[in-house]
């Protein structure tokens, strides 16, 4: 354990894993196929990625949980030689289903419905209390995921840090089928930590992988602790429970460091807990500050596609007609590849001609950007500032965001 933030849950600390160390807070950036998308591996590690995440439902359509085995898990079959993280597949299995691609979280529209759907599309998933039974989105073709099938898969992946399966709720459902759902999950969980044992007894030779329980409960604090506690009290056939914890589920932006603090209150404090998919500066000051150890999300590659990229002072688009002629770097402070050799005025070129290379020069930078934002932050904790460098660094970045 590191530094502690006086009378909040924010800490700095290491993560231990067979591939190497984790120091905390960090930033996971997401390689959703077993890659960053446009940018090589090298390229991460260069810029300061500890660990990067890979989407178990993904890799289970293709190319198969089996072929990744074979090459050796994941960091060997995408050439990444640090720490891995997989999800259990349950985000998207439920998103895909129905219809809300990766926008399920964040915002709430003042209705409730347990049937929720996407406008004008087909449902893909039905929950049961033993999994979940789906259609690809690739080809429609009829799947089933449970606590088990979720192991498995993730095992044959092979990544260091992998989740349990967990049903993923929206703001829309209603209270009493959040109730159901962290029961459900509460027995999911018990059956993933049962599995996994199994499978770690079975594949010995391969590392030691570390099972993560992940915590819903929407926005209702009972229901949060509840999960909490719930989790925490599992153990497997050998007695040991989960070696961290995740938290996810849907909750409004305005909630969520609330959140994070009830759940950091409840579980362990030798345990690691992982915040699924938040990345924008004010979110992840409010999350550390809470309690939350790592993060992960796709934002600073994917709106990168689309010529957005962060500073300090805000996110713009490089592709608008006011940087065709501007011969600045995206952001004259950052240290990134991008920034040292390019201009906007060639970004806004490359996204103007359709070049692939705009998407590459952009990833890079945002995800370098969302790096040493975290590592920062860390910084501030271990060295008594941390107050200080989120009043500093969010007076920055709120003027241009409005």
């Amino acid at each position: 354990m590191g530094a502690r933030l006086d009378n909040r849950h924010g800490r700095s600390g290491v993560i231990a894993t067979p591939h190497g160390e984790i120091r905390t807070p960090a930033f996971i950036p997401v390689g959703t196929q077993a890659t960053v998308k446009a940018v090589l591996p090298e390229t991460i590690r260069e810029h300061g990625g500890q660990a990067v995440l890979a989407n178990a439902y993904h890799l289970y359509l293709r190319p198969g949980p089996d072929i990744v085995d074979e090459a050796g898990g994941l960091g060997a079959f995408m050439n990444w030689p640090g720490p891995t993280f997989t999800d259990s597949g349950g985000f998207q299995v439920m998103s895909l289903g129905v219809g809300f691609k990766k926008v399920l979280a964040m915002e709430s529209v003042g209705v409730q419905n347990d049937d929720v759907i996407a406008k004008g599309k087909e449902r893909l998933a039905k929950v049961d209390d033993d999994g979940v039974t789906f259609k690809s989105h690739l080809d429609g073709s009829r799947h089933r995921f449970t606590p088990e099938v979720s192991m498995q898969i993730q095992h044959h992946l092979g990544a260091d840090i992998i989740f349990a399966f967990d049903e993923l709720t929206t703001l829309l459902n209603t209270r009493a089928y959040q109730e159901r759902s962290v029961q459900r999950t509460h027995k999911w969980a018990q059956r993933c930590l049962d599995e996994h044992l199994l499978l770690t007894q079975e594949r010995t030779h391969r590392p030691r992988q570390a099972l993560f329980g992940v915590i819903q409960g929407a926005q209702y604090e009972d229901l949060r602790r509840e999960a909490c506690r719930g989790l925490r009290s599992l153990t497997g056939p050998d007695g040991e429970g989960f070696a961290g914890y995740g938290i996810g589920g849907a909750l409004e932006k305005h909630n969520l460091g609330t959140i994070v603090e009830w759940c950091s209150a409840e579980l362990p404090e030798d345990k690691p807990r992982h915040m699924l998919g938040i990345s924008e500066p004010e979110d992840v000051f409010v999350a550390v500050e809470n309690g939350a150890d790592t993060f992960d999300c796709v934002n600073p590659s994917r709106v990168a596609r689309n010529a957005a990229v962060y500073t300090l002072d805000g996110r713009y688009n490089v592709d608008t007609s006011r940087y065709r002629r501007d011969f600045t770097p995206i952001d004259p402070e950052c240290d990134c590849y991008t920034c040292a050799n390019y201009t906007k005025a060639y970004l806004h070129h490359l996204f103007k001609a359709k070049e692939m290379l705009a998407s590459t020069l952009c990833t890079i930078h945002n995800e370098r950007f969302t790096i040493r934002l975290v590592d920062d932050i860390r910084a501030s904790i271990d060295g008594d500032y941390f107050d200080e460098f989120k009043e500093q660094t969010l007076g920055r970045w709120r003027p241009r965001r409005k």
